[in-house]
């Protein structure tokens, strides 16, 4: 991915998030994952970064001439799932 100058390359499928917006982002200051994330919403979606966190992560190595495996992973969030209150009374979840 290093040499590839394709602005339309999708990097996160589920925002829509292509490689110039990562790579721009970076380009600005954005150091970690966490950082584009809040930025670009890169790795908010059903996936929650499964796909294009690598991607990113390689971007980082890349960018700060790092490597990749001193790139800071964020901590995987599970969706959550709404609970009623009734249930916590009877005992049990829907």
């Amino acid at each position: 991915m290093g040499e590839h100058n394709n602005d339309k390359t999708i990097i996160c499928r589920c925002e829509d998030i292509t490689l110039t917006e990562i790579r721009d982002v970076i380009s600005g200051g954005c150091r970690t994952i966490d950082e584009i994330k809040r930025v670009t919403r890169a790795g908010m979606g059903p996936c929650q970064g499964r796909t294009c966190q690598s991607m990113i992560a390689r971007e980082l190595s890349s960018h700060y001439n790092i490597p990749v495996d001193e790139v800071v992973i964020p901590t995987f969030r599970p969706l959550i799932k709404p609970v009623k209150l009734g249930s916590f009374v009877k005992g049990g979840a829907d």
